[in-house]
C-alpha cells in the first residue's frame, strides 16, 4: 500500500514542477498569467489511498508590471478587461498580450496574426460605435480639403474714429484694423484672407473681404454693436465669388460670434479656419481611451477606429488555449464588450507592455518543496523496499 501512495505523491509532485517550471520559462512572456497546481487527497471508504491533482488554476485577475517599449502599437491595460483578437479561422479569442503591428494590408495584427478588434471608422472618419470589426490603418495620404468655415473672435476698439478717405485696401489710412488668415481651396492650395474693419464712429463697422488681393462676393458686410460693446449683427458671413485656377469655387462662412467692440487695442482672439493641404502619413497615434489616430505631415490627424475591451463576470472560467489567450465558456459567460476608462474597463497605456505576473521568487520556493516532496515519497518507497527485504529474508 505504501508503494502506490508514494506513487501517486511522485506522479502528483512531477506534475506540480512541470507547473512550476512553466511559469518559470515564461517569467519574461508579455501577457502570461501564472498556473497553480491543485492537489486533493484520495480515500477509499476511510482508507488513505494518497494524492491526487485536481487540476491547474491560472491567476488571471492578477496583473503584471507595466513596462515602458516606445512603439506605438504596443499596449497594456492599466485595470480589468482584454484586448479581443480573432484568427483566420474566425474564433474570438481574449488577451492581455498588447504586442501589435500591422499586416500587409494595414490590418492592426498580433505576432500569431490574430487581427484586433474594435469600432472602425467611415470614409470620413466618423466612428461606428457599436460596430464590431477587425481595426485596419486606412490610407496613407490624406487628401487635401478646402476652408468652408472659420471662427474669428475679435475685439474692435473703440476708440477710432471713421477714416477720412474712402476705404481702398492700398491706403493704410482708409481703414482702422486689418487681420489675415491662411485659407485652403479644394486642390490644398494655400491662400490668403484678408478683413479689412472700417468704422464710422459710432458703433457701426464695414468689414471688408479680399482673397489674395481680390474683392470677394459680398465684396463687404455691415457689423454692428450694442451700446455695452456686444455685437447685434451679422453672425456669421458667407464669402464666394472667387474660384482658383484648377479648384472648386471657394465659399468661407466667417462666424463672428463673440466679436466686442470695447475701448482697448484692436485684438484677436480666435482665428480658427477649417481645409488644409494633403499629407502624408508620419505615424499612430492611440490615447487612454483607445482611440487609434493616424497623424499626418500637414499637422493634421484623423481617427481610425478605437480599440474595445473585454470583460467577463467569472473571469476565472475562461478556457485557457495558450498562457497568454482565453476562450469564453459557459462558467466565464459571455463577453462584456465597452471601451476603455469606462465602468470596470481600465485604461489603455500605448507604448507599454504587461509583463509576465510570474513571481519569481515564489516559484523557486515551489520548486525546493516539490523537490523535497519527491525526495520524500522516493523516501517511503526505498524504505518500504528496505523493510519488503527484511520480511521476505525472514521467512
Amino acid at each position: 500500500m505504501s508503494f502506490n501512495i508514494a506513487l501517486t505523491g511522485l506522479n502528483a509532485v512531477t506534475e506540480q514542477l512541470n507547473t512550476v517550471s512553466n511559469n518559470i520559462a515564461n517569467t519574461g512572456t508579455t501577457g502570461f498569467k501564472s498556473s497553480r497546481t491543485e492537489f486533493g487527497s484520495v480515500y477509499a471508504d476511510t482508507q488513505a489511498m494518497g494524492v491526487e491533482v485536481l487540476g491547474n488554476t491560472q491567476s488571471i485577475s492578477l496583473g503584471g508590471a507595466l513596462v515602458n517599449t516606445g512603439r506605438t502599437l504596443d499596449m497594456a491595460i492599466s485595470g480589468g478587461g482584454f484586448f479581443v483578437v480573432k484568427g483566420t479561422s474566425g474564433e474570438t479569442q481574449y488577451t492581455r498580450a498588447g504586442v501589435f503591428g500591422t499586416d500587409a494590408a494595414n490590418y492592426i495584427v498580433n505576432a500569431a496574426g490574430q487581427k484586433l478588434q474594435g469600432y472602425p471608422t467611415d470614409a470620413d472618419g466618423n466612428l461606428l460605435t457599436g460596430s464590431l470589426g477587425d481595426l485596419r490603418i486606412k490610407a496613407s495620404t490624406l487628401p487635401a480639403q478646402a476652408t468652408g468655415d472659420l471662427e474669428f473672435v475679435a475685439n474692435l476698439d473703440a476708440n477710432q474714429t471713421a477714416p477720412v478717405p474712402a476705404f481702398t485696401p492700398t491706403d493704410v489710412t482708409s481703414y482702422n484694423s486689418t487681420y489675415t488668415t491662411k485659407v485652403y481651396d479644394s486642390l490644398g492650395k494655400e491662400h490668403t484672407l484678408t478683413q479689412y474693419f472700417v468704422t464710422d464712429g459710432a458703433n457701426n463697422w464695414t468689414a471688408h473681404y479680399y482673397l489674395d488681393g481680390a474683392a470677394m462676393t459680398p465684396p463687404s458686410a455691415p457689423v454692428t454693436f450694442d451700446t455695452n460693446g456686444a455685437m447685434t449683427s451679422p453672425a456669421a458671413v458667407t464669402l464666394g465669388g472667387i474660384t482658383p485656377p484648377g479648384a472648386a469655387a471657394l465659399s468661407i462662412t466667417i462666424d463672428y460670434t463673440g466679436t466686442t467692440q470695447y475701448g482697448s487695442d484692436f485684438g484677436v482672439s480666435t482665428n480658427l479656419a477649417s481645409g488644409y493641404t494633403s499629407g502624408e502619413q508620419t505615424g499612430i497615434g492611440i490615447d487612454s481611451k483607445g482611440n487609434v489616430f493616424v497623424n499626418y505631415s500637414n499637422g493634421q490627424s484623423q481617427q481610425q477606429g478605437q480599440v474595445v475591451l473585454a470583460s467577463f463576470i467569472n473571469a476565472e472560467g475562461l478556457k485557457n488555449v495558450s498562457g497568454t489567450s482565453w476562450v469564453e465558456t459557459i462558467d466565464s459567460g459571455a463577453a462584456l464588450i465597452g471601451t476603455a476608462g469606462v465602468a470596470q474597463f481600465g485604461k489603455i497605456n500605448a507604448g507599454t507592455l504587461e509583463n509576465s505576473n510570474v513571481d519569481l521568487t515564489e516559484e523557486l520556493v515551489t520548486l525546493m518543496q516539490g523537490q523535497r516532496n519527491y525526495q520524500a515519497n522516493t523516501k517511503v518507497i526505498s524504505t518500504q523496499k528496505d523493510l519488503d527485504q527484511i520480511l521476505f529474508s525472514a521467512m
